[in-house]
């Protein structure tokens, strides 16, 4: 990397062209190389990488198995830092404020963005992915630069790892605001990993009095307890719509979240619904599954898609302000990008107890 022997006014180094980055070269190889340093148009900001989260979806990506992460190819789409540079046109935002960003790069102008239905642009990029239709580079490195309309302010005290989260965070907001819930009503979440957890806290919050968490680990499932769930249901144990049904008078649950996406976890969660309930569908791990379509037809449930966040980011950076959403806990690790490679091959093997560790490139 370029020597840096001046720093601005306060205190971020004045750069070159170059800068390091964490580039996927070709699947299941990740390596810390110099890179060139985003440019910014006069929408723009450039931001200094604080904080980076590994997301599931990049762990799957390493293997080239979602087709999404096509090398070479920066990843990286959780992240937060401090504003370095910003373009002519920008407004409201300043070198050194803290910012987190959308995952979702939509375009403004389109259809579905005048509605306010950001996650539905029909010109949609996602940060760090590379899909054949377009390469955005991520913030799996020093700088990342991002269009001002995506960007947000974050109070100085809240720390960037937790501001990293924020993107998870909104997945669950979006999710909980999706599904169609009356103050008391029973929800069931199944799958208990990081976007399940947040599931849990984010539905409790919508107004469910009951919450039963599902998962295979005992470990997640007294997690999710710890964070809000009423119940914890281990799959291979137990029938798990049979004991939903003894816990809601024989009904079954108001509102269910699936947090997976694989056709047995789609299957439990339509099976734990109440006639006339309701299933949002979260998890898309797989890309096409098997529904068993008589039983949505004669229990006549609403069936709901959510796709990202579409506009949760202030509500999501105030409930972590004011702690109604915890994400302290889910952290397994803080690390810098020479670690990466090897954070990457530990979760890619599926390292017991890990959950999220975060990338710092100042580290």
């Amino acid at each position: 990397m370029c020597e840096l022997s001046q720093l601005n006014a306060i205190g971020l180094p004045v750069f070159g062209d170059i800068m390091k980055a964490l580039l996927l070269t070709e699947y299941k190889h990740l390596e810390v190389t110099e890179f060139d340093q985003p440019e910014i148009g006069p929408d723009d900001v450039l931001v200094q990488v604080r904080a980076c989260g590994i997301c599931g979806s990049d762990i799957h990506g390493y293997d080239g198995s979602t087709g999404r992460r096509i090398p070479p190819l920066v990843m990286g789409h959780e992240a937060a830092g401090v504003v370095a540079e910003v373009g002519s046109d920008v407004k409201g935002l300043k070198v050194g404020d803290h910012v987190t960003f959308d995952s979702t790069v939509s375009c403004g102008k389109c259809f579905y963005c005048r509605r306010g239905d950001i996650n539905l642009c029909d010109n949609r990029m996602v940060l760090g992915v590379s899909c054949g239709d377009y390469r955005r580079h991520g913030a799996f490195a020093e700088y990342v630069s991002v269009p001002q309309h995506i960007c947000y302010q974050l109070p100085k005290d809240l720390p960037f790892e937790h501001a990293a989260m924020i993107e998870a965070v909104s997945v669950a907001v979006h999710a909980a605001n999706r599904a169609p819930v009356t103050l008391g009503d029973t929800a069931v979440v199944v799958g208990s990993g990081m976007i399940g957890l947040l599931v849990v806290q984010a539905i409790r919050l919508a107004g469910c009095s009951q919450v039963i968490a599902v998962d295979l680990e005992q470990s997640r499932l007294d997690k999710a307890i710890e964070l809000g769930a009423d119940v914890g249901l281990k799959a291979d144990e137990v029938d798990v719509a049979s004991e939903v049904r003894k816990l809601t008078g024989g009904r079954g649950a108001d509102i269910v979240l699936e947090v997976v996406g694989a056709t047995p976890t789609i299957k439990t969660a339509i099976a734990c619904a109440r006639k006339g309930g309701a299933v949002t569908l979260v998890g898309n791990l797989s890309p096409n599954v098997e529904v068993p379509l008589q039983v949505i037809v004669t229990k006549e449930l609403d069936v709901y898609g959510s796709c990202a966040s579409s506009g949760e980011y202030p509500a999501c950076i105030d409930l972590l302000q004011r702690k109604a959403i915890l994400v302290d806990s889910m952290i397994t690790a803080k690390s810098s990008l020479e670690e990466g490679p090897e954070w990457f091959r530990r979760l890619y093997a599926g390292e017991p107890g890990a959950m999220k560790v975060i990338v710092d490139p100042t580290l």
